[in-house]
């Protein structure tokens, strides 16, 4: 297992682990976390033998959002921004090829909320309780919410959990697609682990091809998209043209 400040990092097999690691401060997202998740994204994205990912947190919650003591205080909402993104994190997430599953628990706020959304699957403990309360608190979210959100519950739901900040709980996220899967909270890891393995035994290719096709073909017109799944799907199975 690699040591970093404010995560764990192992690989058993061919699962790659982030686990964050600031279970003092509810796992809430600084500087230093950007840095360290920076790092072992780039760690599994060079690792052929890597077939999946999953991410959990340490302690009574997955992620709190962001540290406020820092990202907070900034001199200005736009230099406080700019720190965040000097390392594309989000971006670094979106692009892997591997399946990423997210196993949430405690508390999922704000920069967790938009961690998981930029995962494939997301499981839950039954206790975990969720909010996106940065309009609430005078700033917008800065790590994607803005956009996953609407994505995956839709526009309405998406600006009601925006606009109140509500907390809400598991039960509902699952209602809401924000969640894909609910186990109790003992069970939370031993399923999560299970998952990730279970991904991970499919045969790769064809999962990059399934996973290239959904996340691309998204934003593109039907008939372009249709394409896109076509010459995927051929050359998933090695045809040619």
């Amino acid at each position: 297992m690699s040591q970093f400040a404010t995560l764990l990092f192992q690989k058993q097999g061919p699962v790659a682990h982030i686990s964050l690691n600031r279970p003092e401060v509810l796992n809430a997202y600084n500087i230093q976390m950007r840095d360290d998740f920076s790092q072992a994204l780039s760690a599994v994205a060079d690792d052929p033998d890597a077939r999946c990912l999953l991410i959990t947190g340490e302690g009574r919650a997955f992620c709190a959002g962001a540290d406020l003591t820092e990202f907070g205080t900034a001199p200005s909402p736009v230099i406080a921004r700019q720190v965040r993104w000097e390392r594309d994190v989000w971006g670094q997430l979106l692009a892997l090829q591997q399946p990423v599953v997210v196993g949430m628990h405690g508390y999922c706020i704000g920069s967790g909320i938009e961690i998981a959304l930029l995962g494939d699957l997301r499981i839950a403990a039954s206790g975990t309780q969720f909010a996106m309360p940065e309009v609430r608190l005078g700033m917008i979210p800065a790590a994607g919410g803005t956009q996953t959100l609407p994505r995956h519950l839709g526009t309405a739901t998406a600006l009601d959990l925006l606009y109140t900040g509500r907390y809400f709980d598991a039960t509902e996220a699952l209602e809401l697609g924000l969640v894909t899967r609910l186990v109790p909270d003992e069970q939370l890891r031993p399923a999560a682990w299970g998952l990730a393995r279970q991904l991970s035994e499919l045969e790769y290719t064809r999962v990059c091809a399934a996973r290239q096709a959904l996340r691309q073909g998204l934003d593109l017109h039907l008939p372009d998209a249709l394409g896109l799944e076509g010459r995927l799907a051929a050359r998933a199975l090695g045809v040619t043209a």
